[in-house]
């Protein structure tokens, strides 16, 4: 598994109000605190790097990274929380053994899942209006329900690759544990001249 995957990734948002305000009165605005806890893990879990990121209002003020062992700070505020942090012996090595207890146990109980994990897409071609003056409609390749994420779709005229005259979606999550994509061929379509979307994906034996 790449270290880009960031398997186990934990994502807190919480939006602070603060005091409730006075009958009448305004709220002066909203304060976001994010915690993001990431997992990177290389070859397995022979190699495990666990970050926890504390972010306020889009900033990142403090981090911690097990590879250096303590927090550190990335505004002057942050500087300040990870000198506290980091003079508490017993919250450190509680924060240091995360790798273990969250990352490596955590993969333990996922792996055999999402490691073998496969789940064929459906394919669908469909021919749909231009959003231009010009009238002329568009092929358009639906790629649906799949898993894992990665995945190559190419549009080819006849036997020649059209990959100048493509665009593609990002891959979507369906929210359960499948994924989606739409590849739209932005030349028009001749008449009389075939066209194909190929599809290559870990869960075919051979590309559709």
């Amino acid at each position: 598994m790449g270290r880009g995957a960031a398997a186990g990734a934990v994502l807190v948002a919480l939006v602070v109000l603060g005091a409730a305000p006075a009958a009448g009165a305004e709220l002066s605005g909203v304060f976001q605190e994010m915690v993001k806890s990431e997992c990177h893990f290389i070859n397995g879990t022979d190699r495990v790097k666990f970050v926890k990121r504390f972010i306020y209002n889009r900033e990142q003020y403090v981090h911690f990274d097990n590879d250096v062992g303590l927090y550190v700070g990335d505004t002057s505020y942050g500087e300040k929380v990870a000198r506290y942090w980091n003079s508490d012996p017993e919250w450190m090595e509680y924060r240091r053994d995360a790798v273990d207890r969250h990352c490596r146990h955590n993969y333990k109980l996922s792996t055999p899942f999402l490691m073998g994990r496969r789940v064929a897409p459906s394919i669908s071609i469909s021919l749909v209006p231009s959003s231009s003056q010009s009238g002329a409609s568009h092929l358009l390749c639906s790629v649906m329900d799949f898993y894992p994420a990665q995945i190559q779709v190419r549009w080819f005229q006849s036997q020649q690759e059209l990959s100048g005259h493509v665009v593609a979606t990002d891959v979507v999550p369906n929210g359960d544990w499948t994924h989606q994509l739409l590849v739209l061929l932005e030349s028009p379509p001749q008449r009389g001249v075939s066209y194909t979307c190929q599809v290559e994906h870990v869960s075919l034996e051979q590309p559709l």
